[in-house]
């Protein structure tokens, strides 16, 4: 297959790589690295992107930047962060993918376990993920009809982030981004379509 792997370039994008990229031709992308350059933000740039690298077998996002910190000092800035990059950014990319897939192709995009466990500081990550797995659900229903998938990967902190983002998750059992890159591949070589895969 050939996959464009979105955040290439991050822990969790290098650990997807690896495991793609035995058996398949991937296309890395980031904001300021990898094979080509995208900004998630920004409408022109992502169809700039699929321009460059026209039709492929599947997208992958393991990429999005939300915001963390005390609702009480929260502005409607700080939480627009979230929507702008991790939610908004997953979901553009995702519109402009559904018109460069071949037949049979798939979208996997990136949530992660706070759309699903409140943590402390977390009430804007918490949203932007929710949502994310919400558009995944209401996409994969008018997707499947014209033969592409669509799902999301629910990872848990990861290990190899702990130093940065532990604070954030006590008592919660951090996973590797190679254990975690093993669902991408479940989404992208698999039959499913609407998922959100957990790794916790």
């Amino acid at each position: 297959m050939k996959i464009l792997l979105v955040g290439a370039s991050g822990t969790l994008g290098q650990a997807v790589a690896s495991t793609l990229g035995v058996h398949h031709e991937l296309i890395r992308a980031g904001r300021h690295g990898g094979d080509v350059q995208v900004d998630l933000t920004d409408d022109t740039s992502v169809q700039d992107l699929f321009a460059k690298v026209g039709k492929v077998d599947a997208v992958i996002a393991t990429t999005g930047r939300v915001h963390f910190g005390p609702l009480a000092q929260m502005r409607p800035a700080d939480f627009n962060l979230g929507l702008q990059d991790k939610l908004l950014g997953q979901v553009r990319l995702s519109l402009a993918a559904q018109h460069h897939l071949n037949a049979g192709g798939s979208i996997t995009l990136t949530s992660g376990i706070i759309s699903a466990q409140p943590i402390r500081d977390g009430a804007n990550a918490m949203a932007s993920n929710a949502a994310l797995e919400g558009f995944v659900r209401a996409a994969a229903c008018e997707l499947l009809p014209r033969g592409l998938r669509i799902n999301a990967v629910s990872p848990n902190v990861l290990a190899e982030s702990v130093d940065d983002y532990g604070a954030y998750f006590p008592g919660f059992e951090p996973v590797t981004a190679q254990r975690a890159s093993l669902a991408y591949q479940r989404s992208v070589e698999g039959i499913q379509s609407g998922q959100v895969f957990t790794v916790w």
